[in-house]
């Protein structure tokens, strides 16, 4: 698996860089600042992208922009983006493209070395992988939204886990019920959220998309 990273601060680059190395995948560059992002992103393709939110050189939103620009020229771009807060606007932006194949963590999460590789794979695959912190507040700004209240709060909680990249055992997992009760939630949800029968992966991002968009 190939990686471009953004990140501006080095010791935190560096150690993504020998992380991600020593889990199998080639980091084919790894940038400190938003003009070099975007020049890499669209000379290397990655199959996913590790960006900073904010990089140089205003230490804003350079690193969203750069990659919603990306995404735009590169459809269905893998990025997964790193942000020191919870910065619901940045998310949603993103979230608005329309595609799966993204994610949203804190950097505190990083530290769970799992966790993270995990959500990197998820992304690259076409998923979604997002805080649940963000997840948490994206939806709290929905709570009034139709297809929320379509929702048992059972149903929410599961469409919750699935945001954060969770498949079927580790949503039953965490919610301590079957995986065929997991299935039947799931199964429910398309069915409010409107998502005709289609491959399942696709549905579950699409079904992930709809909710945290609003």
């Amino acid at each position: 698996m190939r990686v471009v990273i953004g990140e501006d601060l080095t010791l935190l680059r560096d150690g993504l860089v020998r992380l991600l190395t020593a889990y199998g995948m080639e980091v084919v560059e790894a940038t400190d600042n938003a003009p070099s992002l975007l020049r890499a992103l669209l000379a290397h393709k990655p199959d996913v992208a590790v960006i900073d939110v904010r990089l140089p050189p205003s230490y804003t939103d350079e690193g969203l922009r750069v990659a919603i620009t990306a995404r735009e020229q590169l459809p269905g771009l893998p990025v997964l983006v790193l942000s020191q807060h919870v910065e619901p606007l940045y998310a949603k932006e993103l979230l608005a493209q329309g595609h799966g194949a993204l994610g949203y963590l804190l950097k505190d999460r990083v530290s769970d070395l799992d966790r993270f590789v995990e959500a990197v794979n998820t992304v690259a695959r076409g998923g979604t992988a997002m805080d649940p912190e963000v997840v948490s507040q994206l939806l709290s700004r929905h709570a009034r939204s139709e297809p929320l209240r379509q929702l048992t709060q059972r149903e929410r909680e599961v469409l919750a886990l699935m945001a954060e990249g969770r498949a079927n055992a580790g949503i039953a997992a965490r919610l301590v019920i079957t995986e065929k009760a997991v299935s039947k939630h799931i199964n429910r949800i398309f069915l409010k959220l409107g998502l005709l029968p289609a491959e399942d992966d696709n549905r579950r991002v699409l079904a992930v998309l709809t909710y945290l968009n609003g």
